[in-house]
């Protein structure tokens, strides 16, 4: 059975850091696109970073300079870092796992707030 969970979520000033984890089990992970995305109050969720197997990283331009993702591949687990946190970087933060055309699979969710 495939989980994929996050952690590390929680409040922090403006200006602060963060790193969420995501550990993903019951796929061959190495092969899977790994990604971050996040959904704030009334708004549709959006894509944050990427990373493949290979470790070729995307970012959104909102966070771009801001937030490094990365992946260890050993212990199935993908990593958001996040620096200089802004308001509007507030939301819930979704670890996907995609191996198209049919695999893809998210986690719960975990709540990012960044206090002003």
């Amino acid at each position: 059975q495939v989980q994929v969970v996050e952690s590390g979520g929680g409040l922090v000033q403006a200006g602060g850091s963060l790193r969420l984890s995501c550990s993903a089990s019951g796929i061959s992970f190495s092969i899977f696109l790994m990604g971050w995305h996040r959904q704030a109050p009334g708004k549709q969720r959006e894509l944050v970073a990427t990373i493949t197997g290979g470790g070729s990283t995307n970012y959104a331009d909102s966070v771009k300079g801001r937030f490094t993702i990365s992946r260890d591949n050993r212990k199935n687990t993908v990593y958001l870092q996040m620096n200089s946190l802004k308001p509007e970087d507030t939301a819930v933060y979704y670890c996907r796992a995609l191996l198209p055309p049919y695999n893809d699979y998210w986690g719960q969710g975990t709540q990012v707030t960044v206090s002003s």
